[in-house]
Protein backbone atom coordinates (compact mmCIF):
# COMPACT_ATOMS: atom_id res chain seq x y z
CA UNK A 1 0.00 0.00 0.00
CA UNK A 2 1.40 3.46 -0.94
CA UNK A 3 0.77 5.72 1.75
CA UNK A 4 0.50 9.98 0.61
CA UNK A 5 -0.29 12.73 2.12
CA UNK A 6 -1.66 15.93 0.81
CA UNK A 7 -1.92 19.73 1.78
CA UNK A 8 -4.76 21.75 0.85
CA UNK A 9 -4.17 25.23 -0.45
CA UNK A 10 -8.06 25.82 -0.94
CA UNK A 11 -10.81 24.50 1.33
CA UNK A 12 -11.32 21.49 -1.04
CA UNK A 13 -9.82 20.08 -3.98
CA UNK A 14 -12.01 17.80 -6.26
CA UNK A 15 -11.79 14.02 -5.97
CA UNK A 16 -10.74 13.57 -9.75
CA UNK A 17 -8.21 16.52 -10.10
CA UNK A 18 -6.75 14.84 -6.75
CA UNK A 19 -6.47 11.75 -8.48
CA UNK A 20 -4.74 13.35 -11.37
CA UNK A 21 -2.62 15.73 -9.60
CA UNK A 22 -1.14 12.85 -7.73
CA UNK A 23 -0.29 11.05 -10.29
CA UNK A 24 -2.76 8.18 -9.34
CA UNK A 25 -4.49 8.90 -12.50
CA UNK A 26 -2.69 9.75 -15.90
CA UNK A 27 -5.83 11.75 -17.08
CA UNK A 28 -8.89 13.04 -15.89
CA UNK A 29 -10.37 10.77 -17.74
CA UNK A 30 -8.88 7.70 -16.04
CA UNK A 31 -9.65 9.16 -12.84
CA UNK A 32 -13.33 9.37 -13.95
CA UNK A 33 -13.12 5.76 -14.65
CA UNK A 34 -11.69 4.70 -11.65
CA UNK A 35 -14.82 6.58 -9.65
CA UNK A 36 -17.47 5.07 -11.80
CA UNK A 37 -15.83 1.66 -11.66
CA UNK A 38 -16.20 2.23 -7.45
CA UNK A 39 -12.38 1.90 -6.37
CA UNK A 40 -12.46 5.07 -4.43
CA UNK A 41 -13.21 5.13 -1.25
CA UNK A 42 -13.45 8.23 0.94
CA UNK A 43 -13.55 7.99 4.32
CA UNK A 44 -13.97 4.04 4.08
CA UNK A 45 -17.00 4.75 1.70
CA UNK A 46 -17.48 3.94 -1.83
CA UNK A 47 -17.36 7.45 -3.75
CA UNK A 48 -19.62 7.65 -6.83
CA UNK A 49 -19.06 11.49 -7.05
CA UNK A 50 -16.49 12.85 -9.65
CA UNK A 51 -16.51 15.69 -8.10
CA UNK A 52 -16.69 15.08 -4.77
CA UNK A 53 -14.86 18.03 -2.63
CA UNK A 54 -12.14 16.26 -0.83
CA UNK A 55 -11.53 18.75 2.36
CA UNK A 56 -9.01 18.56 5.34
CA UNK A 57 -8.95 15.59 7.39
CA UNK A 58 -10.48 12.72 5.11
CA UNK A 59 -8.94 9.93 3.66
CA UNK A 60 -8.85 8.90 0.20
CA UNK A 61 -8.21 5.15 -0.47
CA UNK A 62 -8.20 3.68 -4.24
CA UNK A 63 -8.47 0.28 -4.77
CA UNK A 64 -6.29 -1.03 -1.57
CA UNK A 65 -3.49 -0.02 -3.53
CA UNK A 66 -3.37 4.09 -2.55
CA UNK A 67 -4.72 5.80 0.75
CA UNK A 68 -4.05 9.41 0.56
CA UNK A 69 -4.29 11.39 3.78
CA UNK A 70 -5.99 15.28 3.23
CA UNK A 71 -4.14 17.69 5.17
Amino acid sequence: MNNKEFELSEDYIELIKLLKFLGIAETGGQAKLMVENGIVKVDGETESRKRRKVRSGMTVTVSDEYTIKIK
